[in-house]
């Protein structure tokens, strides 16, 4: 079913070591709930973008971003600036060797 979609695609791809990032507006998105509990379990690194407290996806990542916004507009156009400063961070990173 959908609630497993991502979880199952954490089982086939992921291995320990490797981050998983979940976005989920409300942080209660059973999908990504599931990928994130999957995670752990292969011990992979989590990151979330969230808003508000971050629901259930709060206690299962070990980052979280949280935006202090109720529109959900405003909380997806958040995430999409804060993930290309993580990229261009990352991106420097591996250009300097350190990544």
């Amino acid at each position: 079913g959908y609630d497993r979609i991502f979880a199952r695609q954490v089982e086939g791809l992921g291995r320990q070591g490797d981050v998983l990032l979940g976005i989920s507006t409300s942080g209660r998105s059973a999908n990504v709930v599931a990928a994130f509990e999957v995670a752990r379990d292969r011990g992979m690194s989590t990151i979330l973008f969230s808003a508000g407290d971050g629901g259930p996806l709060h206690a299962l990542s070990q980052v979280a971003i949280l935006v202090p916004a109720k529109l959900t507009s405003h909380i997806q156009e958040t995430h999409i600036a804060v993930g290309h400063i993580m990229c261009e961070f990352i991106e420097q990173l591996v250009l300097e060797g350190q990544g």
